[in-house]
């Protein structure tokens, strides 16, 4: 991984990478975390993150796929696994992580998949985002379109 990236950017990019090993094999999750926490650079990471948004995903799987799959145009399996990774990270942080605004997580979320996912993922990830944070975060989305009081 590049060393200019954030600790949060970092935490994400390792949550990603175990969720589509998890998604790929079906493997305990509490080893799949551990083998990622030996991955080099991982201390680098956000841990406390890293930490939130995998335990945060991998036990509200079922919910998360259900909330994506609105707007998904196959069913949630039959995503590519990274696509599928980053959107269930987006979707967890959309739903649970209220303190980051919906435009940081969306913008994450694109950036992870330009890195990780195939040639137009991003633009998928992207859509899906959009309409799921249209659904979650409304007043926030709102608020950010009033006119700004002027000084």
């Amino acid at each position: 991984m590049k060393s200019n990236r954030s600790p949060r950017r970092r935490a994400r990019e390792f949550a990603v990478q175990g969720l589509y090993q998890w998604l790929l094999t079906g493997g305990e999750p509490r080893e799949v975390a551990c083998q990622v926490a030996e991955s080099e650079g991982f201390g680098r990471g956000d841990r406390a993150m890293f930490e939130r948004l995998w335990a945060g995903t991998v036990a509200a799987r079922p919910e998360l796929d259900a909330l994506l799959a609105r707007y998904l145009d196959r069913a949630p399996a039959a995503l590519s696994p990274i696509e599928h990774a980053i959107l269930l990270i987006g979707a967890f942080e959309l739903q649970a992580m209220i303190e980051t605004p919906y435009r940081v997580i969306i913008n994450e979320a694109v950036e992870l998949a330009k890195v990780f996912g195939g040639t137009d993922g991003h633009k998928y990830v992207n859509g899906v985002l959009d309409k799921l944070a249209a659904q979650l975060r409304q007043p926030e989305i709102e608020a950010a379109r009033l006119p700004r009081a002027a000084p």
